[in-house]
């Protein structure tokens, strides 16, 4: 694709001449949230980026790309940070050990195709910049962001060290008949086939048992053949939870964090 790409600070109303990285101040006893823009064919793509305290991620941090939902697609770079593992990690800024890209869809656009690989982008640029392990590199997602996980993962099968859906699926939900898992369009049986494709990708998958938006049965199934194919895989239905299982997930199960960061590429 003949795109030109760079990553910088957003200025008031241009974008800065020259990209900017995080001053390396052995000092900072605190993550800081960043904005960064994407130019992709003249288009520019605003979103976010925590960098961790050098005590807290070390010289080489690992890095999650997290997808939002619905209600976060635009063009600000602010609204993915508001939701879901955002506001987790404002709470723990002086110690969460991992770089975060807060990718941002544009509207009426879901993570899907050249949505998706921007979001690639951006973790990219971002690895770059900041010198991310890219043996510690895991994808979340919520909703919307939980079927993004599963399209990007499935783009880029070998990357990732974990992946934590929450609240998605690989079919349609019976309300929204354009969103699904582009890799998977016209497979016979897409449970068997997305085991079979991240059956060595650790995966924990989070749902709320009262969700009335995203079918909790596809998850299930999707959880039956990961572990009928041999995939180190967990799922967590939440009982009392609706379809915001990513509160819980992200702020209620300390040994998701645990898990997480234990998990590396070989």
């Amino acid at each position: 694709m003949h795109a030109i790409r760079m990553t910088c600070i957003l200025g008031a109303a241009l974008l800065a001449s020259a990209c900017t990285t995080l001053p390396k101040d052995a000092s900072m006893d605190t993550g800081q949230f960043l904005p960064r823009t994407l130019v992709v064919d003249g288009t520019p793509h605003n979103y976010q980026v925590f960098v961790p305290s050098p005590a807290a991620g070390g010289k080489h941090p690992p890095i999650i790309l997290f997808l939002h939902g619905t209600g976060e697609r635009g063009s600000d770079g602010e609204k993915p940070t508001k939701v879901g593992l955002g506001p987790y990690v404002r709470q723990h800024m002086a110690d969460f050990p991992a770089i975060v890209v807060f990718a941002q869809a544009p509207d009426d656009r879901d993570w899907m195709g050249a949505t998706a690989q921007l979001a690639i982008d951006e973790l990219d640029a971002a690895s770059r910049e900041f010198h991310a392990d890219p043996k510690r590199t895991y994808l979340t997602g919520l909703s919307m962001g939980g079927y993004g996980t599963w399209e990007v993962a499935l783009m880029q099968p070998q990357r990732f060290a974990a992946l934590v859906p929450i609240c998605g699926a690989l079919t349609p939900p019976s309300d929204e008949r354009s969103l699904f898992v582009t890799p998977l369009a016209g497979a016979a049986d897409p449970y068997a086939t997305v085991a079979q494709a991240l059956r060595d990708v650790p995966i924990w998958i989070f749902h709320g048992a009262k969700d009335d938006l995203v079918p909790l049965d596809d998850d299930r199934k999707t959880y039956a053949a990961l572990k009928a194919a041999g995939a180190d895989a967990r799922y967590t239905e939440f009982p009392d939870a609706n379809h915001n299982a990513w509160d819980p997930a992200y702020s209620q199960t300390p040994e998701l964090w645990t898990w997480l960061f234990a998990q590396k590429r070989p």
